[in-house]
């Protein structure tokens, strides 16, 4: 038999998990941010910088990850936050390019 899925998409043990829940949304918006930002020269030291934290609390998600649907959303966030941050490090770095 198959458990309830009574949590949304591929939450597939019907069970809340907020703090999954809450790093996959911030790991989303750092990721989005660093990534719209990394397309402006000037702007590098926003985009690195949050692309550099989406990255960490998107690997922090990923390892207490616990549905599909976590995890999928992880990926893109850590997607976006990563090429953020290699943009804005070819932009100038974490420092401004010190």
């Amino acid at each position: 038999m198959r458990p309830n899925t009574v949590g949304g998409l591929f939450a597939t043990d019907g069970k809340p998990h907020p703090l999954q829940d809450t790093l996959m949304a911030v790991t989303l918006v750092l990721g989005i941010t660093s990534f719209v930002t990394a397309q402006f020269d000037f702007l590098h030291l926003l985009s690195s910088w949050t692309g550099l934290v989406g990255i960490l609390t998107g690997g922090y998600g990923q390892w207490i990850s616990v549905t599909t649907r976590e995890r999928f959303g992880l990926i893109v966030g850590l997607g976006a936050s990563a090429v953020g941050f290699f943009l804005g490090m070819a932009h100038g770095g974490l420092f401004g390019g010190l």
